[in-house]
């Protein structure tokens, strides 16, 4: 069964009428989360017309007054990405037009953050090219959580903000009281946000799968690098895409003798066949995040989802009151 839970992440819930001039919208990429969001601010989402004509295109129309005031829109950019990030555009733009003061694209899930650097000739930087767009559409700023590579935020030319979900993830760890623990990174690329992870879990030892890969979504795991046996692994991964590289991970610990293996990830992208390698019994528990809704076909028993908003809604609310962001974190 899949379990919800929403942590609390601050203190300071602003009152209403402190939002005159912060407005919030949502895409239809996550509408539930930007609701939760909402409700965390103490406010409604704004009244937007949404609809697509015959042709596929998006028609975006904003429904307020908008002049003047700080907009924030949410909406990740997860599958159908290309429709998503089209509609965030549109968005941007309309608030544009309708001369917002600010305007912060709130992207909890950055598609095209994977292709950020050439690897081959002739290759395109796509996670540039998405950021010159929302760039040139008109966005102030952005805020994005656990993106894949951090030097994404070097791609934007306008303020960024960049958050994690870690300090949920670690609460809920927490609070299960596992005994025995070594974090694992399931790659050499993860081990920083491993190694942070482990310092928070009391200084958890770590471990590391040496990993080579041999195309894309595929990859064959050679050994692990640390102790594990009769311990407790958690293997912490900032998304889980076709799940071959952690559930590898997951068997290959699993031989070197762990007693249970637990998978935590931010960015739940479940691309097939991620369900059914995910719910075969490897994992006593698969812990991700909202920031994409996992659409109830998609769910099983090992599951666990658990809530970013009001992590989220602190964040706006901080970078409303041009209050500290990076605190929040230490």
């Amino acid at each position: 069964m899949t379990r919800s839970a929403t942590l609390p992440v601050s203190l300071s819930l602003p009152p209403v009428e402190d939002n005159s001039r912060l407005r919030l919208f949502s895409g239809s990429a996550n509408v539930p989360l930007a609701q939760e969001v909402a409700r965390y601010l103490g406010m409604d989402l704004g009244p937007m017309v949404r609809k697509r004509f015959a042709d596929g295109e998006i028609y975006i129309q904003i429904q307020e007054s908008i002049r003047g005031c700080d907009v924030y829109l949410v909406q990740p950019t997860c599958c159908p990405v290309n429709d998503h990030l089209m509609e965030l555009l549109i968005m941007i733009d309309a608030c544009r037009r309708a001369s917002a003061r600010q305007i912060t694209a709130v992207i909890p899930y950055y598609g095209y953050a994977r292709a950020d650097r050439k690897t081959a000739g002739r290759e395109s930087i796509t996670a540039k090219l998405v950021a010159n767009l929302i760039t040139q559409a008109g966005a102030s700023r952005v805020l994005a959580m656990d993106l894949h590579s951090a030097q994404i935020q070097g791609y934007f030319d306008i303020p960024f903000d960049h958050v994690y979900g870690s300090p949920v993830l670690l609460d809920y760890l927490v609070s299960k009281k596992l005994s025995d623990i070594v974090v694992v990174s399931p790659d050499v690329g993860g081990v920083a946000r491993a190694r942070a992870f482990a310092k928070k879990l009391d200084d958890a030892p770590l471990a590391i799968i040496d990993k080579r890969r041999q195309a894309h979504n595929v990859a064959e795991v050679m050994n692990v690098i640390g102790d594990v046996s009769g311990k407790t692994a958690v293997l912490v991964d900032d998304m889980i895409d076709t799940a071959g590289t952690i559930c590898e991970g997951a068997r290959l610990l699993r031989k070197e003798g762990a007693r249970q293996v637990y998978a935590c990830a931010t960015h739940a992208v479940f691309s097939p066949p991620a369900v059914e390698r995910l719910s075969t019994g490897l994992f006593e528990e698969v812990i991700v995040t909202n920031t994409i809704p996992v659409p109830e076909a998609h769910q099983f028993k090992q599951l666990t989802m658990l809530s970013v908003a009001n992590l989220l809604g602190e964040t706006i609310w901080r970078i409303h009151e041009d209050s500290s962001v990076s605190s929040m974190f230490r």
